[in-house]
């Protein structure tokens, strides 16, 4: 089988903190009335594992395409410990989610199986009024201060944690190692690599079901980092052409995140040697592949393109937005190097429009 397009099933989780804004927003069919606070759309795990909901592959797990495709699928980017590197849910948090922190690389390799180090970044799809989200200690906290805090008082936590306002559009990187939680309010997509180890420091009194873990003081507390420079991971920039805007929101070793804005009824090339996750935000269109493939897009949907797509082309049918996660590695696509975004100029003559190229340092957070 060639490569094609993938779209995979959602996997959803119910949560005690979930609703229904994956229905309401992003047109998920849920499948109970049961509160549902996660859907993994591109999930490559031990306990979560997509399975293709359409096209040449369906039926297809992801695992099985990483092991069928290899490199036609990954192009020059790595597996994490033999999985799919990316791993991209929404998240819907009706209540403050625990506050939590992921492993980091001693502890991962410490305690080895499936305990890998996950990094995360949050793009705020919806935030209501006064909505927030926690993320690293306050300036002066050192974790053997926040430990006895909360030996006095467990609630005390969040007199360390830095409150956040937040709203619909910026976008947050959380690198392991960072003290977080997700406010009430609000719904995120939410990009990690593939892990689902979370170690939970205070739940604000909630009283969870059996089946769900409980607390990890011990071993969160030997995860959390005090020294985390979140902006060095946050630099923007942003390049426009005629038809098409892309903005860098954050870059860190594992993955690359973009916000690409893309007009109404044009068609282009998608000139990528790697493989890459469009995370569909606004809009509907198609992407068109090989001799006559086709597969629709639209919002809520995860598109991931092989790296080996061939004669890949997209289609907008409305204006849309996407975000665009690719995984750092050296391209071999030597007419666009992705690297500075160059490839937009190569756009030049493609409809017989000019390309104009502009760079801001600081673009608003909400572009």
């Amino acid at each position: 089988m060639d490569v094609c397009p993938l779209i995979f099933e959602p996997i959803f989780k119910p949560k005690v903190w979930g609703r229904d804004n994956l229905a309401r927003l992003l047109g998920k069919k849920l499948p109970s009335d049961e509160r549902f606070g996660e859907s993994w759309e591109c999930a490559d795990l031990e306990n979560g594992q997509s399975v293709v909901a359409r096209g040449p592959a369906k039926g297809k797990t992801l695992h099985e395409l990483v092991e069928a495709w290899g490199k036609d699928l990954l192009g020059r980017a790595e597996l994490a410990d033999g999985r799919f590197p990316l791993l991209i849910k929404y998240l819907d948090a009706a209540e403050d989610l625990s506050v939590q922190v992921h492993p980091d690389p001693e502890t991962a390799k410490r305690l080895g199986g499936q305990v890998r180090v996950k990094h995360e970044a949050w793009h705020i799809i919806q935030a209501e009024q006064d909505a927030c989200i926690y993320r690293g200690l306050t300036p002066g906290t050192s974790v053997d201060s926040l430990r006895q805090a909360m030996n006095d008082r467990p609630e005390a936590i969040l007199d360390h944690l830095q409150k956040v306002p937040v709203k619909a559009g910026q976008t947050y990187f959380l690198p392991s190692g960072t003290l977080h939680a997700l406010g009430a309010g609000v719904v995120v997509a939410e990009i990690q690599t593939p892990s689902d180890i979370t170690y939970r420091l205070y739940d604000w009194g909630r009283v969870r079901p059996e089946s769900d873990a409980g607390l990890h003081i011990e071993q969160g507390l030997a995860c959390v980092r005090a020294d985390i420079d979140f902006s060095q991971f946050e630099k923007r920039s942003h390049v426009s052409s005629v038809f098409t805007t892309v903005t860098r929101l954050v870059t860190c070793p594992s993955f690359i995140i973009e916000k690409i804005r893309f007009m109404s009824e044009f068609e282009q090339e998608i000139p990528y040697a790697e493989p890459v996750c469009w995370i569909i935000l606004e809009g509907r269109g198609e992407v068109r592949y090989g001799k006559g493939g086709v597969e629709s897009f639209e919002r809520g949907d995860v598109v991931v393109l092989p790296a080996a797509l061939k004669e890949g082309r997209i289609q907008a049918h409305t204006d849309c937005a996407w975000l665009e996660v690719t995984i750092p590695t050296e391209s071999d696509l030597a007419d666009h190097p992705r690297a500075d975004r160059a490839y937009l100029q190569a756009r030049e003559g493609t409809a017989g429009h000019p390309v104009s190229i502009n760079i801001q340092k600081n673009p608003p957070e909400t572009a």
